[in-house]
């Protein structure tokens, strides 16, 4: 990146030391061309007993050497634009390509360890059940519970990553059927907090129907849902709300993590994007979840937003018309 953007900047300089040399260069030329005119002139016209008619071919003279001035800087300052312009555009196209590669290559390692965890934990889960078939029911039980939550995560992580790629291969198109979003969140929140020990707490207005894609804006509910969990503590609930305004549907999930800096709110929502190195971030994840839930809510002519909770974390919220 540093040797690119050195060899860029020598490049540039180069292009506009040429095009500076070559415009002194033209105006010189200008210049020994009218004073060239201005010899011929003399030799063919005597300004004492012509003076009309050499003040006339003098003022003649002297506007095309103005004109040449005109065109040679235009010129020149067209073609310094130009190459500013392209300059400018290369360099932009060289930092996204830079920077999406990074982010793939983020996700490569994130996807690695989200597909692995899953799968070693239920390998070991399935492995301690075959090693000790004299395991009381109860610990059996809860074994079997674990490979199916992990197995959940595993096939949430797949949903998405099929899902994205039917978007960006504009694939998808949301069926549009009238369901009642109210029941959809709560049986959502139910289907969740059973895969998860950890308190939840809801406030959702009934009868809220919508037109849409159910199982699509299930997919983004489980997304914030999935998020909150994972930056908030423990030892404190997700909030999650639904209330009608007008003729709007608006659903809020709030977690009690550390917060999105102002200047990270927008960019949350980009594809791979994750603060910070996969080496060393504590928490788990691919950068899809909320790219992929801008795009299911955008394609229900909604919109989602991420602003500050109380007294801590983010609270994500979702409009949309009834």
């Amino acid at each position: 990146m540093r040797f690119f953007t050195s060899v860029h900047l020598l490049l540039l300089a180069y292009i506009i030391a040429a095009l500076v040399y070559w415009e002194i260069a033209l105006q010189k030329q200008s210049a020994q061309i009218y004073a060239g005119d201005i010899t011929i002139l003399k030799s063919q016209v005597d300004s004492l007993h012509d003076p009309g008619i050499y003040n006339q071919r003098f003022s003649s003279l002297r506007h095309k050497r103005i004109m040449r001035t005109y065109q040679f800087g235009g010129e020149g300052t067209a073609f310094l634009i130009v190459i500013l312009i392209g300059a400018v555009v290369v360099y932009t196209s060289f930092v996204r390509r830079i920077t999406l590669s990074r982010q793939q290559n983020n996700f490569m390692l994130s996807v690695t360890h989200e597909l692995k965890s899953p799968i070693a934990a239920m390998k070991l889960n399935l492995q301690t059940i075959e090693k000790h078939r004299q395991l009381d029911e109860g610990k059996r039980i809860e074994l079997v519970e674990r490979s199916i939550k992990e197995a959940n995560r595993l096939n949430d992580l797949c949903n998405n990553m099929l899902l994205i790629s039917r978007i960006e291969g504009r694939q998808y198109k949301p069926a549009k059927e009238l369901f009642d979003l109210s029941e959809m969140i709560k049986d959502t929140l139910n289907d969740y907090a059973s895969r998860h020990t950890r308190k939840f707490e809801k406030d959702v207005t009934p009868g809220c129907k919508i037109t849409g894609d159910k199982m699509m804006l299930q997919i983004a509910l489980n997304n914030l849902l999935e998020n909150a969990v994972k930056y908030t503590p423990a030892d404190k609930p997700v909030h999650i709300t639904l209330h009608k305004k007008q003729n709007a549907a608006i659903i809020r999930v709030a977690d009690q993590g550390s917060g999105i800096p102002d200047n990270e709110k927008k960019k949350v929502f980009n594809k791979f994007y994750r603060v910070g190195n996969e080496e060393s971030r504590r928490t788990t994840g691919t950068g899809l979840g909320l790219y992929i839930t801008k795009k299911i809510i955008r394609q229900h002519k909604g919109r989602i937003t991420v602003k500050d909770n109380t007294p801590s974390g983010s609270v994500f919220e979702i409009i949309l018309t009834m």
